[in-house]
């Protein structure tokens, strides 16, 4: 029996290492592993063999990577070298009062929003824009997803509480998990997003202003269990308004990214959304010019002029007193609309890696030279 109680602590020992992929943590960290039991598989016989059954307390009934989570203890268990185990996963919830414990001492660690605490290590980059109908949540959706393609934790804040659309753009039609009040943002495409259009009653005119508007933000930080990723991003509502400046004083890290098309009516407004800076503590780290062209036939048509981007980042390089820079120039073009309806990032492929063409190279371009400085 000393060898199957030694299989037993060896078997703890490896489920350390596994991952539940919404909390970040380990599944013995979390108290998910209720009990490792280890028998011979034959006591008549001597031999090597043994019966090992793992008893597995999920967060809440049904939870969504249920499958995921079980797949990765059986393979923790499978690949034991010591013995030939028969491996048997028993699956069940925690009771109420553990998951109101284990609820508590992640609030505990957490108490106020993580993402400005000082040394946080994730980069927050808020896209913003003069006006809506430019492709500023397009340009957020595929940005999240070539962040998340080329390794990055990523995280992603519909803050559009009037105009939300991350939820379609990445074929969201689920609700987050909620643990006890502390919700699990819902991941795809690699990207762990949070949207008022998630939850019911969202398709409603919202006309939220000043403090319950804030509030709003306050629990997509506080609330929402994000662990702590190498990238956040915030799809905010289009011009000055105040959910920019609660962004503002909730995120004073955080990264303005401006988006604008070619057209002076467009990229004359951008350039506000910008100035926010001057009131603001948010550095403007660049512009995006969308729509740039259309390319017919080897030909690149500006439908709707030009030049539009760099009037931006040369007015904003001068009313603010530091470059901002023109980072990317992005071709209008259908597919990205279609696939975005679709509900897939158009940057991805249907297997979720990130393109290796025209589009890909841009988004991936902008990608790094966002995390180059």
């Amino acid at each position: 029996m000393s060898d199957a109680r030694q299989i037993e602590a060896e078997i703890y020992e490896r489920l350390s290492k596994v991952i539940d992929p919404e909390l970040g943590r380990s599944v013995t960290d979390l108290g998910m592993i209720a009990a490792i039991e280890a028998t011979p598989a034959d006591a008549n016989v001597d031999t090597d063999a043994y019966d090992v059954t793992v008893h597995v307390e999920l967060t809440v009934p049904g939870c969504p990577l249920s499958e995921t989570i079980t797949n990765q203890i059986n393979g923790a268990v499978s690949s034991y070298p010591g013995a030939q185990l028969n491996t048997h996963i028993e699956v069940g919830s925690m009771s109420c009062d553990k998951l109101a414990d284990l609820v508590a001492d992640l609030k505990a660690e957490r108490k106020q929003n993580p993402f400005s605490k000082p040394g946080v290590k994730t980069r927050i980059f808020a896209i913003t824009s003069g006006k809506g109908g430019v492709g500023k949540s397009s340009v957020t959706a595929n940005l999240a997803a070539t962040f998340a393609a080329l390794g990055y934790d990523t995280a992603a804040i519909d803050a559009d509480i009037y105009g939300f659309s991350l939820p379609r753009l990445f074929g969201v039609h689920t609700q987050p998990t909620n643990l006890n009040g502390m919700l699990m943002p819902v991941t795809a495409w690699g990207v762990k997003l949070i949207s008022i259009g998630m939850f019911a009653g969202a398709d409603r005119a919202i006309l939220w202003r000043g403090p319950r508007l804030q509030r709003s933000l306050e629990q997509f930080l506080s609330d929402v269990w994000w662990g702590e990723p190498d990238v956040l991003l915030l799809d905010l509502a289009p011009g000055t308004g105040d959910m920019a400046i609660s962004v503002a004083q909730a995120l004073p890290n955080a990264e303005l990214v401006v988006v604008t098309t070619p057209q002076p009516s467009a990229s004359d407004i951008a350039v506000r959304s910008g100035l926010v800076a001057l009131q603001v503590p948010m550095k403007v780290r660049g512009v995006v010019e969308n729509m740039s062209y259309y390319e017919h036939k080897g030909e690149k048509l500006e439908i709707f002029g030009a030049g539009g981007g760099q009037r931006v980042a040369e007015q904003l390089t001068e009313a603010l007193g530091y470059d901002v820079p023109l980072m990317a120039q992005l071709p209008l073009e259908p597919e990205v609309r279609e696939t975005g309806e679709a509900g897939r990032p158009a940057v991805l492929t249907s297997e979720g890696a990130l393109r290796t063409d025209g589009i890909g190279q841009t988004f991936r371009s902008l990608a790094e030279r966002l995390m180059a400085l």
